[in-house]
């Protein structure tokens, strides 16, 4: 009677494990990003996570005009800072099998959008919905992970 009790008990926690396990697909790594208007390519953005908080920092831009920008619409602690290095993604946690509850700051605007992620087709794309208020008044984009 006891063995069978801790069976029971072993494949409970089992049931609760694999789910955990199975979400190990993840936001982290590097990811190439599209202009809206015109579908090009136009850089490279790395994501890390530290202490299970997702922030994201600009790699690099692909049009050499760009390149050499700094972020003067910026109204917090990245204000002139150059847009190559610059964090631009800051305080996202995992919910369930996505991630919110942080920041994303467009570099050319200053304008800074609460931030809601999640990953499609197995990893290989990202969808950012940046917004003000409530998600329904906002705008998603989708990043293409960088293969190595």
């Amino acid at each position: 009677m006891r063995m069978k009790t801790i069976w029971r008990g072993l494949a409970l926690l089992a049931m609760f494990i694999a789910p955990a396990q199975a979400q190990s697909v993840s936001p982290v790594g590097k990811w190439r990003t599209f202009d809206d208007n015109t579908g090009r390519e136009r850089g490279l953005i790395g994501i890390t996570e530290q202490n299970g908080v997702l922030f994201g920092r600009v790699l690099a831009i692909l049009d050499p005009a760009d390149a050499g920008h700094s972020c003067d619409a910026c109204e917090d602690d990245r204000r002139g800072k150059p847009v190559i290095g610059l964090e631009i993604i800051r305080g996202m946690r995992a919910e369930g099998d996505s991630w919110g509850g942080g920041r994303i700051l467009d570099p050319e605007t200053g304008g800074i959008y609460r931030l809601s992620m999640k990953l499609e087709d197995g990893g290989a794309k990202l969808l950012l919905r940046g917004y003000l208020g409530i998600s329904l008044f906002g705008r998603t984009q989708t990043w293409l992970r960088a293969t190595p």
